[in-house]
Parts: structure tokens; C-alpha cells; sequence
């Protein structure tokens, strides 16, 4: 069986493993399951790209030059490919057409990735800075403003990976809690998929980390609002990010039936 790959990616504490759980909850896609390594990330799980703890380190992989994985790089080969796929083999039903791997780390390799897999598509799950920052906050030293900063050089960078990408779509993690249903079948309509029901029941976990967030300067805030993310972790109307070959997909994920 021909196989496809949706790599989910998103810094640290942006909802990557939720969002994960709900693809692999159809019956056409499978997931790595009780894997010895955090999260059931494959990224650890392979060896053609080298990757520790350092690689991936919460509020700095995605800001580290050496991270930016991109066409033409030394690892961008039918080796690095075969490697990979062997790596994971054991983990994923040979059945089910459809594979998801989930690493924050994804969001940073998605060039390459699409590079090595040609078919495969890409979902990036963004969370409030501020409820990021707090929620990672016992994980690294750093300063709540310069994690601030981190998150917002983050996703500019992967904004401009956007437009070397053939099929991506970029959610917020505020709308997944607040229409699991609506979210997902766009989810599934990006993947060609038929719509299912959320797996799991889901809460909004920003309120709790409301009492640690940093405040966010004006900079930062007019920066953030490009997201559709404001002070005091205010969260206001924004339209999901797609891109596919297929406009009748485009449309069906902007408007999911």
C-alpha cells in the first residue's frame, strides 16, 4: 500500500498532541501509539535525522538556524527517506492509508519533509503567546518577554515556509477547545477525508495559566494581532491558513460542510 504522511507541528504547549489524537482517530489514519519517547513524537523514533534533546528544545529549536531544515540540504535524499520510512515501519498500521507524525519540531522541517514525501501535508497548531509562554515556564530560564519574542520569530518563519509549501494548513489551538466538531472536519477536508467526531472531549486550558502570563508590550501585541491574539490573552476572529494544489479542497476548508 502507498502511503501518505500529515505532519503536525507547533512549538511546545500549543496542543500538537490533541490535535494529533483527533487525526489519527480516523479509521484511515494511523499514529505512533505507546512509543518510549515523549509524546509519541517520531522524531526520536528515526535516525536519518539526527535529533536530542538540544535539537528540539522547547522556546529556542524553532528560532535555531541549524533547525531550519529546507530544500537542498545535506539530508535531502532518497537515503534520508528510506531511513525514515524503515525507522517508523514498526509504529504505523501498513493498512491504513493515511500516517500522522507528531513532533513540534515539524515546524521547522516541513520543506524538507516535503522534499522527501512529495504527497505529504502539513498542519501547524498555534496557541496565545502568552498562554505558551506560561505554560512552558517551568521548562526553560528564560525571561517571559524574550519567550514572547521567541513565539512570535517562530511562527514568522514558518509564515514564510507558507509560500515554499504545497498543501498546509495552520489552526489555533482557541478554536479547536471552542468547536472541536468545525475544526476537525476541516481538519478532514484538507486530508480528502470524511469528517468524524472529535475522540476526546476538550477544555480550554488557556484561564489557568492566566494568573503566570506575561504581559506583552506594544510591540509584541501589534505583532501578535496578526494571529488574531491581543493582551490579557484576548483571542479575536481569525480564518485558518490553507494552502492545496486543489482549490475545491481550499474551499472545503474554508467552509467546511
Amino acid at each position: 500500500m502507498h502511503h501518505r504522511y500529515v505532519f503536525v507541528g507547533g512549538l511546545h504547549r500549543s496542543g500538537t498532541s490533541v490535535l494529533a489524537r483527533a487525526i489519527a482517530a480516523h479509521p484511515e489514519v494511523s499514529a505512533i501509539r505507546d512509543a518510549p519517547v515523549p509524546e509519541n513524537e517520531g522524531c526520536y523514533l528515526q535516525g536519518a535525522i539526527p535529533h536530542t534533546a538540544l535539537h528540539g528544545r522547547p522556546m529556542h529549536f524553532a528560532t535555531d538556524p541549524a533547525q531550519h531544515l529546507t530544500e537542498g540540504h545535506p539530508l535531502d535524499s532518497l537515503a534520508t527517506r528510506q531511513r525514515m520510512e524503515a525507522d517508523w515501519q514498526p509504529w504505523f498500521d501498513p493498512d491504513r492509508p493515511w500516517r500522522v507524525e507528531k513532533s513540534p519540531v515539524n515546524l521547522t522541517r516541513m520543506r524538507l519533509y516535503q522534499q522527501l514525501f512529495p504527497l505529504s501535508q502539513f498542519v501547524v497548531i498555534l496557541r496565545h503567546p502568552q498562554a505558551v509562554t506560561a505554560a512552558v515556564g517551568g521548562w526553560v530560564a528564560d525571561p517571559g518577554p524574550a519567550l514572547i519574542d521567541h513565539w512570535l520569530a517562530a511562527h514568522h518563519r514558518m509564515a514564510q515556509d507558507l509560500a515554499h509549501l504545497h498543501a498546509a494548513l495552520v489552526l489555533r489551538y482557541e478554536d479547536l477547545v471552542a468547536d472541536p466538531a468545525g475544526t476537525l472536519a476541516r481538519v478532514m477536508a484538507f486530508l480528502s477525508l470524511t469528517p468524524t467526531a472529535p475522540p476526546e472531549p476538550l477544555t480550554d486550558g488557556n484561564a489557568r495559566h492566566a494568573p503566570d502570563a506575561p504581559r506583552m508590550s506594544s510591540a509584541q501585541i501589534r505583532a501578535a494581532a496578526r494571529w488574531g491574539y491581543g493582551p490579557d490573552l484576548d483571542v479575536t476572529p481569525w480564518q485558518p491558513l490553507v494552502s492545496h494544489p486543489l482549490r475545491t479542497v481550499r474551499d472545503r476548508v474554508a467552509v467546511p460542510a
